[in-house]
């Protein structure tokens, strides 16, 4: 049984998805905890409702992104984490702390990376005018957005979208995709070679939509 750890920063609907998916479909995981750098996250109660594990880390008590990350990887390392799921966790990581976990963390970004890396990604399609819009999970590294792409989820843009009415079709999505694909390195059905994911087993391949 392997342990995945999700880190919160809000509602953590990315985390509630995951969470549901991995005891309804019987996963060889569990979610050993969830994390969050704010104490009033919404998502922490859903954790706790569900008996897992909760921890706070308020990173405005530290001083540095260097300490912080410090106390949050120590707090991360205490249930053996598998797979580190970042869901809404609002805080750039710093390198030291990315290499810890290089190969096994996730993270989820609401745009077709490259397309659109950083904040208001669903403005910057409209603004863009690109016919297509989505969500990427892909391993965290370094470099802010970018890492090997695990899996993408795509929407039509339609001619009268705000960025509230596509992001909210984006975010159906992404709670399809993100179980998805934590599903997929849990249970050892992926690969990186230079950089690129390939999927070693298709089997779940209809188990959503791209």
């Amino acid at each position: 049984m392997k342990n995945i750890v999700i880190l919160i920063s809000g509602r953590g609907s990315n985390m509630e998805a995951v969470v549901r998916a991995a005891q309804s479909e019987g996963w060889p995981a569990k979610v050993a905890a969830v994390i969050s750098n704010r104490p009033d996250a919404a998502g922490l109660a859903f954790a706790q409702a569900r008996g897992i594990p909760t921890v706070v880390v308020p990173s405005k008590q530290f001083a540095s992104r260097a300490e912080f990350d410090a106390a949050l990887q120590q707090e991360i390392d205490c249930f053996a984490p598998d797979l580190v799921v970042l869901a809404g966790f609002m805080r750039i990581l710093t390198g030291s702390f990315v290499e810890h976990y290089a190969g096994r963390m996730l993270n989820i970004h609401p745009s077709l990376l490259p397309a659109f890396p950083g904040l208001a990604t669903h403005r910057q399609a409209i603004e863009a005018g690109v016919p297509e819009h989505g969500a990427t999970v892909h391993f965290v590294t370094a470099e802010l957005d970018h890492g090997p792409v695990v899996a993408q989820a795509r929407v039509d843009v339609l001619p009268d979208d705000t960025e509230v009415t596509l992001a909210a079709r984006v975010l159906v999505e992404e709670h399809k995709l993100y179980p998805y694909a934590v599903r997929l390195v849990i249970e050892d059905r992926l690969s990186i070679e230079h950089g690129v994911v390939r999927v070693l087993d298709t089997r779940l391949a209809d188990t959503i939509s791209h």
